[in-house]
């Protein structure tokens, strides 16, 4: 078994998982202004550096086709009849230097429902391409999604905030440019969740109901449906993807790629030169091909950080095409994601991806790469150099595998994973955990229960199992029995009466005997390795089942389930005793119901 490393490494590691991590916490964290310093929504200031350095459609009928030369189109909102603020995500307001707004029908909800343009607003469409599903499918832009600028506070940091559902823009093909509240409210959720789970995410600030119907085919059946239409607001330093870059590659406009890259050099790696702005031309010769290398590398490191933050905590985005990946190493474009709940690495949300599997949960750091490799063949033309894209790509594999490991490591409490023995015990690990549909997030907390040095005052957690003794402890591990070791793990079987047959039973009891055995060689206090493991590993996830009760509820006008999940997942690494049954494993009547089970790219 080899943890998923399908790379060879390079000898010194150009970059390190640390530092991007400090960085990244820089740009999209929860550092808030003072309360003093936050102004209203309408009186916030906006700087358009993306519509200032780029060049832009010069068309403006604002009708599907094809664009050339250009990075955007500038197209504005398509108002709706009652926009109405359903959510607001007040740490991001923080983050961005907004004020809440005072009512749910106010300025706010006008202008991030799309009717209202502020001044310093200057809305537009992005233009790119991308691969999907393994095949380059062309133009594809932003064909709901509408950028109404940057907001600019007051120590220079800038942040794009973009509504999606916003309506019809060129890149709109045959769509509506319109968004349901199902995957609206998945969206908002799921960008909150995967920041206070540590993973390096786009946010969300509101969710805006439209007062309008939309249709939409939920599995591509045949049977369209009317739902509730909304719009989300998403924020980000910036939304440019793989495919900004690939749809410039191939309609061959290589002074745009230039200009683009140079852009997001200059507004987005400040730790990289500034590459020279002497000429836009492509035909010079190009400043410092080495400041693109680098780039790239850079981009590939996010990337790999990136992933191996998904597989920590068992997310799978679900369609990882190229114009699903931020050049910045974010998660964007929250669609038929999920999260594992039965641990499986063959498993997808997405009904589209059910018989091939490409975007599986084990797939996930194999299609990274790939994407990868198809945002070299674009930046070819800058960097020329092959040899130094072969560079980026072993950088992504390196720190996608060093990463992974080291993430795997605190999941289980452990030091490192470099002993000789490690990767058998994960390997045998992950064969044990699929043996018997097994959740991967009850599992992995469970285990932080379970006591080490033999002893009766073992820390154990208080789990208040038949297994442990009055003081809430599991005892002597050295002498209790098969089945009371397993115990501490019966809330995360599916199908319990199974996974407690003798043979089952057997193995996973001799898998936490050799485990303990191996905790046991890094002499770690029992309270330091249960503090490594509870940073590790988070009780609290954004389950597809609970996504769904928080939707229904508020089709019947609830707004109470969406707030109190919001609340939870802030804090997804505590206890929080008082919300365990949001922490419990999918209930059986969730297992085939639709937006609980499977999904479609419809939205």
């Amino acid at each position: 078994m080899n943890l998923g490393l399908l790379w060879t490494p390079v000898k010194e590691p150009l970059f390190h998982a640390e530092d991007y991590m400090i960085q990244q916490n820089l740009k999209l964290s929860d550092v808030a202004l003072e309360r003093a310093e936050l102004v209203d929504l309408c009186d916030a200031k906006f700087d358009n550096s993306f519509v200032r350095c780029l060049p832009g459609d010069p068309v403006t009928n604002n009708v599907p086709r094809a664009v050339r030369g250009a990075c955007y189109t500038r197209v504005a909102p398509t108002p709706v009849c009652a926009p109405r603020l359903l959510a607001w995500a007040e740490p991001v307001g923080e983050m961005l230097g907004i004020l809440p707004p005072g009512s749910p029908l106010g300025m706010a909800a006008e202008v991030l429902g799309g009717n209202r343009i502020l001044p310093g607003m200057q809305p537009y469409a992005a233009r790119y391409g991308g691969h999907q599903f393994g095949h380059w499918a062309g133009q594809l832009g932003d064909g709901r999604a509408i950028t109404l600028g940057e907001i600019l506070r007051h120590d220079g940091r800038r942040f794009e905030l973009q509504l999606k559902g916003a309506g019809k823009t060129p890149y709109s093909r045959t769509a509506d440019g319109r968004a349901v509240l199902r995957s609206s409210v998945r969206e908002f959720l799921c960008s909150e969740a995967m920041h206070y789970l540590g993973v390096p995410t786009t946010r969300a600030l509101s969710l805006v109901a439209t007062g309008e119907s939309v249709v939409r085919d939920m599995f591509y059946d045949g049977n369209p449906q009317a739902e509730m239409g909304a719009i989300v607001c998403r924020v980000a330093p910036s939304f440019i993807r793989f495919g900004s870059f690939e749809i410039l590659a191939a309609q061959d406009e290589p002074d745009v790629l230039k200009r683009l890259a140079d852009y997001v050099i200059r507004e987005h790696f400040p730790e990289l030169p500034i590459p020279s702005s002497s000429t836009h031309s492509i035909s010079s010769p190009v400043s410092v091909p080495s400041i693109y290398a680098r780039w790239f590398e850079e981009i590939c490191r996010r990337t790999g950080l990136l992933v191996a933050h998904w597989m920590h905590v068992g997310f799978v985005h679900g369609v990882m095409n190229t114009d699903n990946m931020s050049i910045l190493g974010l998660t964007i474009d929250y669609g038929p994601y999920g999260w594992l709940e039965g641990f499986d690495f063959q498993w997808t949300p997405n009904t589209t991806d059910a018989q091939g599997r490409r975007y599986c949960f084990g797939n996930q750091a194999q299609i990274a790469q790939w994407n990868l490799i198809r945002l070299a063949n674009a930046l070819a033309p800058l960097i020329g150099d092959h040899a130094a894209l072969e560079q980026g790509l072993a950088v992504y594999g390196e720190t996608f595998n060093n990463s992974w490991r080291e993430m795997l490591a605190d999941k289980l409490g452990l030091a490192s994973l470099n002993h000789r023995d490690d990767d058998a015990l994960i390997g045998e690990l992950f064969d044990l955990l699929q043996q018997v549909e097994t959740d991967m997030t009850l599992f992995f907390r469970a285990l932080m229960k379970i006591p080490v040095n033999g002893t009766p005052g073992s820390t154990a957690g208080t789990m208040g199992d038949s297994a442990m003794d009055n003081s809430g402890n599991l005892g002597n591990v050295d002498h209790i029995d098969d089945r009371a070791l397993a115990e501490l793990f019966r809330k995360a079987f599916y199908d319990e009466q199974r996974a407690f047959e003798p043979a089952q039973l057997g193995r996973l009891a001799g898998w936490l005997r050799r485990y303990i055995a191996r905790l046991r060689l890094d002499d770690n206090p029992p309270d330091l390795r249960y503090q490594r493991m509870s940073r590790a590993n988070p009780k609290y996830v954004l389950r597809n089942y609970l996504a769904q009760q928080a939707i229904e509820a508020l089709e019947r006008g609830d707004a109470s389930v969406i707030t109190r999940l919001m609340e939870v997942l802030k804090r997804p690494y505590d206890e929080q005793p008082e919300h365990d049954e949001l922490a419990g494993r999918r209930p059986e009547w969730a297992r085939h119901k639709a937006g609980c089970s499977a999904l479609s790219c419809s939205s």
